[in-house]
């Protein structure tokens, strides 16, 4: 019998300094952790990788977001949006009993 292989969903979030649209992301992660299971990677604008992925996917604002390698989203970050992601791409954690 194989074991059943799990992936895990990949957010990359580039993103710069004072940036608000940046820090409602962040809330927004961490309210969609609680519903989907999901890996977050952080990237700073200013760094060689943020450069790169600037350039490649040419975001009109802050932050750049990739689901997956894919590009998601640039500026605010819309959760019903994410959410209908997550779900498609099987992220939903499962329901608790209470």
């Amino acid at each position: 019998m194989t074991a059943a292989v799990t992936r895990t969903t990949t957010l990359t979030v580039v993103s710069s300094p004072a940036c608000h649209f940046c820090d409602d992301a962040d809330r927004a992660l961490r309210l969609l952790g609680e519903q989907f299971a999901f890996a977050v990677v952080r990237v700073a604008l200013d760094s060689p990788e943020g450069r790169r992925l600037v350039e490649e996917y040419r975001p009109s604002m802050t932050p750049l977001v990739l689901v997956d390698g894919e590009y998601f989203s640039s500026g605010w970050m819309s959760r019903r949006k994410l959410a209908a992601r997550l779900t498609a791409a099987g992220a939903a954690r499962p329901e608790r009993s209470r």
